[in-house]
């Protein structure tokens, strides 16, 4: 199949497609992509329970979500991360997100095929769900990894718009006129962010915000190849990037394409 056989909606600045990632990812350009930010299935839908809105629920999201053994989950983060691999330019970066049951497979991933880690970010959620067995510490928090392709190329970092911004207004731990420290104080998404429908695992658009200003210009190409409701293209076009976003999942897609109709 050829990359237009996967197509599913696109205007000047988007592109969505459906289908499988790694075998879309083939059939995009070598080398023709700015930055990608990912947020693959954590493998969490094991028949447990969670908190949401003060109520215990199943948290099983979908087959897409199920861990598949220690061996076949790594094996999948190693293919999707080595294709992405292929379609970053040489200084290309790529940011990654997850918990403690899928960011050291990334992690290990990215150091096999070779890239360079920039940060790890800790995002600190100040309205994180608390933890209903009494057993564990409340999970508040996720972990992101900044990579780039190659060492030895130069990657976009907007060091003043990250010091000088005004992200202390939200983010207690962020320090006016401050250098931008690697743990961030962001609030889970809003009502106002699941207007059209919500998507299990959705990141908060100040999430997205700060990464994509911070390590993008005008114009730059992002990828997101899980891009489920599409966070990361909403705030790419609201700051004149363009975006491709892949998801398996037709339900999410049209979700993203309302929500990008509503800019």
């Amino acid at each position: 199949m050829r990359l237009k056989d996967y197509a599913y909606y696109e205007n000047n600045n988007v592109n969505l497609y459906y289908g499988n990632c790694i075998e879309i990812l083939k059939k995009i350009k070598k080398d023709s992509i700015d930055m990608i930010f990912a947020d693959p299935p954590y493998g969490l839908s094991n028949n447990g329970i969670t908190c949401k809105n003060g109520k215990m629920v199943s948290v099983n999201k979908g087959e897409w979500d199920k861990s598949k053994g220690i061996e076949e989950d790594f094996k999948f983060h190693n293919q999707w991360i080595k294709a992405c691999q292929r379609v970053l330019k040489p200084n290309g970066t790529i940011w990654i997100s997850g918990t403690y049951h899928s960011i050291y497979a990334c992690g290990y991933a990215l150091q096999k095929n070779k890239f360079k880690v920039l940060n790890e970010i800790s995002w600190f959620k100040p309205n994180a769900a608390p933890n209903l067995s009494c057993k564990y510490f409340t999970a508040s928090h996720e972990t992101i990894i900044w990579a780039i392709k190659e060492s030895t190329q130069k990657h976009t970092y907007n060091y003043k718009t990250m010091k000088h911004g005004d992200w202390h207004k939200k983010d207690i731990i962020k320090n006016e006129d401050k250098q931008m420290r690697s743990v961030w104080s962001i609030a889970t998404p809003s009502k106002k962010e699941k207007l059209f429908g919500k998507h299990p695992t959705q990141k908060p658009i100040k999430l997205l915000e700060r990464i994509i200003l911070s390590s993008t210009n005008e114009n730059d190409i992002i990828l997101d190849p899980f891009t489920g409701s599409s966070t990361t293209g909403v705030v790419a076009l609201q700051n004149n990037r363009q975006f491709i976003g892949i998801d398996m999942e037709k339900e999410y897609l049209n979700l993203s394409i309302k929500r990008i109709h509503n800019i």
